[in-house]
C-alpha cells in the first residue's frame, strides 16, 4: 500500500511534537511512491499499524490507484 499526505498532514508537519517523532517521520516520508515496506526499512521499525492509524485519523490517504499501478510496472 502506498500512502500520501492529506491537507491535515501538511498543516501538522511544522509541528512535529503534535503526533510524536515516529508519526511525524512517517507523514514526512509518505510521498505516494514509497511502500509501507520501504517506509519501515527507512525508519527502522514496522510502521504498518502506525500508517493505518494515521490514515484512520485523517493524516494519510491511500495513493491514487494509477500511481500504485505505475510503480508496480517500473
Amino acid at each position: 500500500m502506498l500512502y500520501t499526505k492529506t491537507p491535515q498532514a501538511w498543516s501538522t508537519l511544522p509541528h512535529p511534537d503534535v503526533l510524536g517523532r515516529e508519526a511525524h517521520t512517517v507523514i514526512l516520508m509518505a510521498n505516494g511512491r514509497r511502500s509501507l515496506r520501504e517506509l519501515s526499512l527507512l525508519i527502522g521499525s514496522d510502521v504498518t499499524d502506525l500508517a493505518f492509524e494515521l490514515c484512520e485519523s485523517g493524516y494519510l490517504q491511500p495513493a491514487a490507484p494509477a500511481a500504485q499501478e505505475q510503480l508496480l510496472n517500473e
